[in-house]
């Protein structure tokens, strides 16, 4: 056995042991703790740095203390995140619920325009609610999603966002093919499009370059089909409000290239527009500008 096989065990074990202990408590104590948790050890893990750097490059002008209070709010987030994840299933939704809901109105126009269909967000607030929210109201949302790095820890992707009838469709060649079948059939995709794609295209995010994956426009432009922005707010612990936005649609000029990146363009729009609104709520981990500069801190 080798020594990363060991390592991928031992992580593992670690995340058995989490998800089976905050799925033993209340949903509100897992929220808490799980916050707790994060925002004391979040801020200390070497995959802070690329926190730190990215608020740096978006908002120079800020205050080394004012970086730091997002990425504490922002590790909080991530911590009752995970203490959530085990009781997403059992979540409630609607008026009075623990889950309210914006914006009601578009997305039942996406539900019932008989059209394949697509939704977007990004990794905001508790972004995993969504997928059981569409299941539950009458669209069975098929998440495109990227396994995890550790093959011992990619059941508990599929396990917490199951739903019937809901395929969740690993990124890739063979993913790609999959997510295609479903629209034919005029069904919908639920797609997080935040992250860094080597092989995507590059586009404006906060004025800077950055590479982004174009499947979103694609498969709308290929499928002449609507697409619906949708973010998760954190209310207050474990209460939340997913807002959706009016359905928007690509122009199709037919200059393929240009046309997915001005789409793309658009979108990167809409994200910046929310993580500004709300920079704690976003997951600042990711490497999204890997070829800019070093920023003093």
């Amino acid at each position: 056995m080798t020594a990363q096989t060991l390592a991928f065990r031992a992580e593992a074990l670690v995340v058995w042991i989490l998800f089976h202990v905050f799925a033993m408590m209340p949903l509100d104590v897992a929220s808490a703790i799980g916050g707790w948790i994060g925002r004391t050890l979040g801020c200390r893990l070497p995959v802070t740095r690329h926190a730190r750097r990215n608020l740096a490059l978006v908002f120079p002008d800020w205050t080394r203390a004012r970086r730091d209070d997002v990425i504490r709010a922002m590790w909080d987030n991530i911590g009752r995140t995970v203490g959530e994840f085990p009781h997403i299933p059992d979540m409630t939704f609607g008026p009075g619920k623990r889950v309210e809901i914006e914006g009601l109105e578009h997305f039942a126009a996406l539900r019932d325009d008989g059209l394949p269909g697509l939704f977007f967000s990004g990794h905001f607030g508790n972004w995993e609610i969504l997928g059981p929210f569409a299941a539950r109201n009458g669209i069975p949302l098929h998440l495109i999603y990227r396994a995890a790095t550790n093959p011992f820890v990619n059941w508990i992707y599929t396990r917490g966002r199951a739903n019937d009838g809901v395929e969740l469709i690993p990124k890739g060649a063979s993913g790609a093919r999959i997510a295609l079948d479903k629209l034919r059939r005029g069904e919908h995709l639920g797609m997080l499009v935040d992250q860094k794609m080597n092989d995507g295209i590059s586009v404006p995010f906060f004025g800077r370059s950055a590479m982004t994956a174009p499947a979103l426009a694609a498969f709308s432009l290929k499928f002449k089909c609507p697409v619906v922005p949708a973010h998760i707010v954190r209310r207050k612990g474990a209460q939340f409000r997913i807002i959706f936005d009016a359905p928007i649609w690509f122009e199709d000029t037919g200059d393929r290239i240009g046309d997915l990146e001005r789409a793309m363009t658009r979108v990167n729009g809409i994200l910046e527009n929310w993580i500004r609104e709300r920079p704690d709520h976003w997951l600042w981990l990711h490497k999204r500008w890997p070829d800019q500069p070093s920023t003093k801190e």
